[in-house]
């Protein structure tokens, strides 16, 4: 499988502590470890998981096409219990820190 230059600028950013690992907890138990930067907000928490995954099903030849637009509609992103609902907000003003964990959670019906 090819490395794009991206997660090996990633790695770089981790070990010199200018980024940290988020892992998101999908409902199916199942643990992704995403690399965004120390001041990064939660829209770029998305958008990077969001790569984590297309990089994945690309190298694994699974489905090519998710629709991350329903993905958004339908999930929440939260961490301790409180969802991360301003994408403009900053990761750490919620507490999030090297190797949290963020869970996806179903949205409820109105």
């Amino acid at each position: 499988p090819q490395v794009t230059a991206e997660e090996i600028g990633s790695q770089v950013a981790l070990e010199y502590g200018q980024a940290m690992t988020v892992r998101v907890c999908k409902a199916d138990g199942e643990t992704v470890p995403v690399v965004v930067v120390q001041n990064a907000s939660v829209l770029e928490l998305k958008k990077a998981l969001r790569r984590h995954v297309q990089l994945r099903q690309a190298r694994q030849g699974g489905v090519q096409h998710l629709s991350w637009k329903y993905i958004w509609r339908t999930y929440h992103l939260t961490y301790a219990g409180e969802k991360l609902a301003d994408d403009r907000k900053k990761l750490r003003e919620y507490g999030i820190r090297n190797r949290d964990e963020v869970s996806f959670i179903k949205k409820l019906r109105k």
